[in-house]
């Protein structure tokens, strides 16, 4: 399985998804400050991954406290919160690890050090359980023969391991299933490219690399047969925010009546949401859109536009894949009991 991130002794590693293809390079992290860095520069990307990065930075960060414990934390939770704004899980997993805090905050300086780790590491575990609970419950809905197209990555370099999405399809082909992936590039940062393509490739999944604006004429040509995308949060009525593009997807799915799945584990609902106009959506720099890798692709001084993900209202969603099962339909009422499970 591809190592994303990693916890080892007392240090954050993660694998520079920046470089990908090209260069497989595992970065070394030591202060909350790099890794809180490292998520806003896109090292590590994808809302479960950015979750579990949060969370061990956090971790790494209380470990060069000598007093006030409290004020410290508060200091490095808030650094992470100003990383990227639209991923839930990162709120999540800012909760969870103050959840912890706050038990143990009383504790020796020591024991506090410690739990936060442990927290971290449980966080980094259940994440990749969790993906492969979704992969089983995905698989079910995919073919024999399958034809299938996502768009940016919610594979394992998105998550602790394994994927969301991709999990769905790793698990399809673990249970014998002929499964065949159109990978959507995904402009402007190319996570489809540079990222699916690599990673199904690596894993000797066939896999087909498309342009963003071939989708509809394959679908059309009958050469999908469904869609499978993650999600960076998912609202209380069940609009989905994803990449940029994920929209445009899914009603060219429903326009060629092609079923369009949602994977994502249940830390990335906000039902404090009502919908997905509520969701914030992350504004990029837009040098992502005028230049590739250094070379401008566009007049300069030209106006940029560059949100980072856009929603896709619930009823373009034919299901919602998560690892306590799978919801189909009304999903204000059924999204809410899944969390109660």
């Amino acid at each position: 399985m591809i190592n994303t991130i990693e916890w080892k002794d007392g240090k954050v590693f993660m694998v520079d998804q920046t470089l990908l293809p090209g260069e497989e390079v595992y970065r070394e992290y030591t202060t909350a400050e790099e890794v809180a860095r490292a998520i806003e520069t896109m090292v590590i990307r994808g809302a479960p991954a950015i979750g579990v990065a949060a969370a061990m930075g956090i971790a790494l960060g209380m470990q060069s406290v000598n007093d006030e414990p409290g004020a410290r934390f508060a200091q490095i939770c808030e650094r992470m919160s100003r990383t990227r704004p639209t991923a839930v899980n990162l709120f999540w997993a800012i909760d969870r690890m103050t959840m912890k805090f706050n038990e143990v905050r009383n504790e020796s300086l020591d024991k506090i050090k410690s739990e936060i780790v442990l927290e971290a590491q449980r966080i980094y575990v259940e994440d990749i359980e969790a993906n492969r609970k979704m992969g089983s419950y995905g698989n079910e809905l995919v073919p024999g023969d399958a034809r299938i197209l996502t768009h940016c990555n919610a594979g394992a370099l998105a998550t602790a391991g394994y994927g969301t999405a991709l999990g769905v399809i790793r698990s399809a082909v673990e249970h014998g299933k002929a499964v065949h992936v159109y990978a959507d590039e995904t402009r402007p940062f190319l996570q489809g490219a540079r990222l699916t393509a690599w990673e199904l490739h690596k894993d000797q999944i066939p896999v087909t690399l498309i342009t963003d604006n071939m989708a509809g004429a394959l679908m059309r040509q009958g050469r999908i047969q469904g869609c499978i995308v993650g999600a960076d949060r998912i609202a209380a009525n069940g609009d989905v925010a994803n990449k940029i593009g994920t929209y445009s997807v899914a009603v060219l799915a429903r326009e060629n009546n092609i079923p369009f799945y949602v994977a994502a584990p249940v830390s990335t609902l906000d039902l404090a949401l009502a919908s997905g106009a509520e969701i914030p959506i992350e504004e990029r720099h837009a040098r992502e859109v005028t230049h590739l890798q250094g070379y401008p692709l566009a007049p300069e001084g030209v106006k940029v536009r560059n949100p980072a993900f856009d929603v896709t209202p619930a009823r373009y969603i034919t299901a919602i894949i998560t690892e306590k099962g799978v919801v189909r339909e009304k999903f204000t009422e059924n999204l809410r009991k899944l969390v109660l499970k």
